[in-house]
């Protein structure tokens, strides 16, 4: 039975249907299930997953079958309850707002909803112990901002944060006849594996990096007056030192920076 055969009957035997509200876009594609199952099986010494969303089962249905311990986060009640029945952990609730302590060592893969995308890689790249992997959809477009690099126009804040705490990689695209319904837009799958930092508090780091890209357009040297209120934390006054050392013009823009050398401005500055 193939991925659309699978989720007619599913859908059928539970009397559902796809609810906008929740991001549903039920994956069909047999071609994408298999890019996302054989990018799991590149990641060593696997035994406990989670899965957000898992709706009809598209990828349920395969990674119960491929590991030890399979956790499902479902907000929709009818889908947990049936997830539930089949003897599955379910945690009922939004992604966003449960308690990830449990999620040590263990692997992410998800049909991500579009709208909650970028705020879980961002939440995830905060973990102090990281996840074992990531293999997650997104829109096209957001996919094309983690991975871009400096100076593009899709480069940014989230480029940034994630590329600090991960080595990323391009699993496949997906067209919007991949999913009933089909979306508007294409997506793209991302495979992210933790990668060694000199960051040690992610969160201030974050603070750091959403300042230096908090007015796109306005050079960096103003934008860093947004992290005055830390002013016990980073010594601005620093700054031109940095443009000196580094042989930078102080009119440039964050976006005119890589990850790398935000990484070092961050360190130099920090007291």
């Amino acid at each position: 039975m193939n991925a659309s055969e699978r989720l007619q009957k599913r859908m059928t035997e539970l009397n559902v249907f796809a609810k906008k509200a929740l991001g549903q876009n039920f994956l069909v594609s047999d071609h994408v299930i298999d890019k996302i199952i054989q990018a799991t099986s590149e990641i060593k010494n696997v035994t406990d997953v989670i899965e957000i969303g898992p709706g009809c089962g598209a990828l349920t249905d395969l990674l119960k079958e491929k590991y030890k311990n399979l956790t499902l986060i479902e907000l929709d009640h009818t889908f947990a309850e049936y997830w539930k029945f089949q003897g599955l952990q379910v945690i009922a609730g939004d992604a966003l707002q449960i308690d990830w302590a449990f999620a040590k060592g263990q692997m992410l893969v998800s049909n991500l909803p579009y709208q909650i995308s970028s705020s879980l890689v961002i939440e995830r790249s905060l973990d102090a112990e990281p996840l074992l992997a990531m293999i997650l959809m997104f829109q096209k477009e957001v996919a094309q901002r983690i991975r871009a690099t400096f100076t593009s126009d899709h480069y940014g804040m989230l480029s940034v944060i994630a590329q600090e705490f991960w080595t990323i990689e391009t699993v496949c695209d997906a067209g919007p006849r991949d999913f009933r319904p089909p979306p508007k837009i294409a997506s793209r799958v991302l495979q992210f594996k933790p990668r060694e930092t000199n960051v040690v508090d992610r969160k201030a780091y974050l603070v750091f990096i959403k300042a230096c890209f908090q007015q796109r357009r306005r050079v960096l040297t103003t934008n860093l007056n947004a992290i005055k209120a830390y002013s016990n934390m980073y010594d601005l006054t620093r700054v031109q030192e940095w443009y000196t050392l580094h042989k930078k013009n102080d009119k440039i823009r964050a976006e005119e920076l890589s990850p790398s050398e935000l990484n070092s401005l961050f360190h130099f500055l920090k007291v």
